[in-house]
């Protein structure tokens, strides 16, 4: 009978040959192709790694950033809220201030007013005196034309008081 796996001299020098030479074909294969990929993978871990670092210090770096950011337009409000103040302030004072002004001149307009009515009241006043003055020498030159008569004295009284009219002596 016949086997159909024989172990003769042949077949264990092939078979050793064989797997000596699958081992140095892994080992030249190893050296020539897997450490070449494992060092560019090795390379390419190490960069994404030192990448991740980076965007990892980065993103930290941008977060420090934006608080110091965030704290200066903190104070630029506060300090604009402060100009505002400051400004509300002195426009308030400058408000009190026109305002004050504004009464005295008012105040000092109204005396001036009066003032200026007591001046003419005067002048009225002596204008009316001035024309009693004409008037009543006018009505002595009549009498004494006329001779002292009562009657003629009176009806020359009433003649004049006609003469001035009644607003004269009501004002």
């Amino acid at each position: 009978m016949e086997r159909l796996f024989d172990l003769d001299l042949q077949l264990l020098t092939d078979s050793v040959y064989t797997v000596v030479n699958v081992c140095i074909l892994c080992i030249v294969a190893s050296y020539l192709f897997f450490n070449p990929v494992r060092n560019f993978l090795k390379s390419r871990e190490e960069r994404i790694r030192s990448d991740l670092d980076s965007a990892q210090q980065d993103k930290e770096d941008a977060f420090a950033l934006k608080q110091e950011y965030q704290r200066k337009l903190d104070k630029v409000d506060k300090e604009a809220e402060e100009i505002l103040s400051s400004a509300r302030k002195k426009a308030t004072k400058n408000e009190a201030k026109i305002i004050e002004e504004a009464k005295e001149e008012a105040a000092r307009i109204i005396a001036q007013a009066k003032k200026e009515a007591e001046l003419e009241k005067k002048r009225v006043a002596d204008d009316m005196k001035k024309e009693m003055i004409t008037i009543a020498a006018a009505m002595a030159g009549k009498v004494v034309v006329a001779s002292m008569d009562t009657s003629i004295q009176d009806s020359l009284i009433e003649e004049t008081i006609k003469e001035m009219g009644d607003k004269t002596w009501l004002s």
